[in-house]
């Protein structure tokens, strides 16, 4: 049995994941990056180009991308609109991107957001920490409508359990 499957069905039986997604491999719940992926988008960053022939704009240095409590943090995002050009259709971040809100935060490589869909797919030596909790892997697909996500490529973990309070005299 491979080292991160272990870790996974331990992680199960000491209740810290339900057994299904032991059973399923990496699949666990991203509730802290759920967000309604139909309220407005906002971004800031220190440079804009626009190229109006293709559709796409691309925004350039310390890009801030805001929805809800959502934030996502890159070098560079680049932005496609729809057919109509009235709606963003996808988000491209590239370098050190991190997606996070309160309680979760996520870090890697790239990342491509798909705001019809509510689908934020992040590769390159992804990062997921929950609390003290963390997951490494190559790829994770987070459906931020659901609050889920499947983390794939060499999973690596470090589950921290709940502390119980002391014991009191």
């Amino acid at each position: 049995m491979s080292r991160p499957l272990r870790a996974i069905i331990v992680a199960s039986m000491l209740g810290l994941l339900p057994l299904a997604a032991a059973a399923q491999g990496a699949n666990v719940a991203f509730g802290g990056l759920k967000v309604d992926s139909s309220l407005p988008v906002e971004i800031e960053s220190d440079q804009l180009d626009v190229d109006q022939a293709t559709g796409v704009a691309v925004f350039t240095g310390n890009v801030l991308v805001g929805q809800g409590e959502l934030r996502l943090s890159a070098a560079t995002v680049r932005v496609e609109y729809d057919a109509e050009g009235k709606a963003i259709s996808k988000l491209h971040a590239s370098g050190g991107v991190t997606l996070a809100n309160a309680t979760e935060a996520a870090e890697s490589s790239e990342a491509v957001y798909t705001i019809a869909s509510g689908s934020v797919v992040m590769t390159g030596n992804v990062l997921l920490t929950q609390g003290e909790s963390a997951i490494t892997g190559q790829r994770l697909v987070i459906d931020v409508n659901a609050g889920t996500g499947t983390m794939e490529g060499r999973v690596q973990t470090v589950f921290v359990p709940a502390k119980k309070p002391a014991k009191q005299p």
